[in-house]
């Protein structure tokens, strides 16, 4: 005998929910209260009867009808929900909140859903927005920079007796202070150092420079929200340096034997070794004005279009995001509730920082979503398959896992969000002009 169908009624509500009105067969309701019945007398020990051999009018007396029907809602509510919303193809971002309007024997069943889903997203049209393009000219002087670069691990390191300048090898002892306190862990002694942009902090960068073995020079630096260390993440520091040596770097002489070795090979003088280092930097600047070129387009359709991010995605992106934070410090040997101490912020704080930047890369992925969809970009088991196979190919961590990857869904997913984004970025920069 098949099993009775449900009934159910949608309608579109606000913020992007639906209403869902379902009524269950009372054939549906009685086989739930008999299963149940029988689940709870099996079960029961009442007084003056073995376990489980009480008479089930007994045990519903007991019971009461307000347990009983509890009951009988906990067990057929979450299936009779689920079956609604695969019956009309719904994707609910949450479970959904649900309002059991009746329930008795004998009597069809009627409850109340209410589900938050993918809002709608209403495409704007960039085809033929002009996105402005700057590539930025090599220049010689860029061209040995990088020449100077690439000879820095072969350079001839020399103690002198002078000033700190810009492209030593310096050697100090640091001390960082906050809050008039010294941090241990951050404490440093005899640590070498290169005095270039990019590896010191520049406050730092610039006390040393011009100073003598033996003097101690004073940085205030603001440490970054987001630094390793969560006693000086977001805080005023007092960093004391005191030059205790410096190191002269000499650069090997830059012949065609330097040359070939420094290109495995591959430039026989060091004119055409130059001319690939040209090449390699003119390509770099290639990949950047698209990648800048990509971004201009996409704030463009974003700006475009609209979508409201419905409350609940957000929710579950920050608690995803929580999560992921947390397992990262466990790691480290860290405590989310200590970390967030350390920053002096509250879980309920950090949401409501972190809530902005995750609804707006959140609107990013809708718009993007629907602009896949709109486009016909969305890949094929096939295609994901190639681009899994070609991507893990050419990661060393990933080359032997290919098989095992094939056949995982979390990975296939990731994959073909990946190739899909892709898509959707050269389907978008095909249409614009460049400025």
């Amino acid at each position: 005998m098949a099993t009775p169908s449900i009934s159910v009624v949608t309608e579109k509500l606000p913020k992007s929910q639906v209403g869902m009105t379902i009524e269950v067969p009372a054939e549906t309701v009685d086989a739930t209260y008999e299963k149940v019945l029988s689940r709870l007398t099996s079960r029961a020990k009442i007084e003056g009867f073995r376990p489980g051999r009480a008479p089930r009018s007994l045990v519903e007396a007991r019971l009461g009808p307000a347990v009983l029907r509890e009951e009988v809602v906990e067990a057929m509510v979450p299936t009779v929900v689920r079956q609604a919303l695969e019956e009309k193809s719904i994707d609910p971002i949450e479970n959904p909140d649900v309002e059991v309007l009746e329930l008795e024997r004998g009597r069809p069943a009627r409850l109340k859903a209410t589900v938050s889903v993918m809002p709608e997203v209403t495409l704007g049209d960039v085809s033929g927005v002009e996105v402005p393009v700057s590539r930025p000219e090599i220049t010689e002087e860029m061209v040995e920079h990088r020449l100077e670069d690439l000879r820095q691990p072969l350079a001839e390191i020399t103690p002198v007796e002078r000033e700190a300048r810009m492209g030593d090898l310096a050697v100090i002892d640091v001390e960082v202070n906050v809050d008039g306190a010294v941090v241990d862990s951050e404490t440093r002694k005899a640590m070498e150092a290169d005095l270039k942009e990019g590896v010191l902090l520049p406050e730092l960068l610039a006390v040393l420079q011009g100073t003598f073995v033996g003097e101690t020079r004073e940085a205030s630096v603001t440490f970054p929200d987001d630094y390793g260390d969560p006693q000086l993440a977001g805080k005023q520091a007092t960093i004391k340096v005191t030059l205790q040596g410096v190191k002269e770097k000499v650069l090997p002489a830059l012949d065609d034997a330097l040359a070939k070795q420094l290109s495995n090979g591959e430039d026989e003088s060091v004119e055409s070794f130059r001319a690939s280092t040209r090449a390699a930097l003119e390509e770099s600047a290639r990949q950047m004005e698209k990648m800048d070129r990509e971004s201009a387009v996409v704030k463009a359709l974003v700006e475009a279009s609209s979508v409201e991010v419905p409350v609940a995605l957000v929710d579950r992106e920050l608690a995803s995001q929580l999560e992921s934070m947390e397992r990262s410090l466990n790691r480290q040997g860290l405590r989310l509730d200590r970390y967030l101490e350390y920053l002096g912020k509250t879980i309920d704080q950090w949401v409501a920082q972190e809530r902005p930047e995750a609804e707006a890369r959140l609107k990013i992925d809708l718009v993007l979503a629907e602009y896949a969809k709109r486009n016909q970009l969305e890949p094929s088991e096939e295609e994901t398959t190639a681009y899994l196979e070609e991507q893990a190919g050419e990661d060393e961590e990933l080359k032997g896992q290919v098989d095992e990857l094939k056949k995982s869904d979390s990975a296939r997913r990731y994959f073909a969000s990946r190739l899909r984004r892709r898509r959707v970025l050269d389907h978008l920069v095909e249409g614009t002009k460049a400025g």
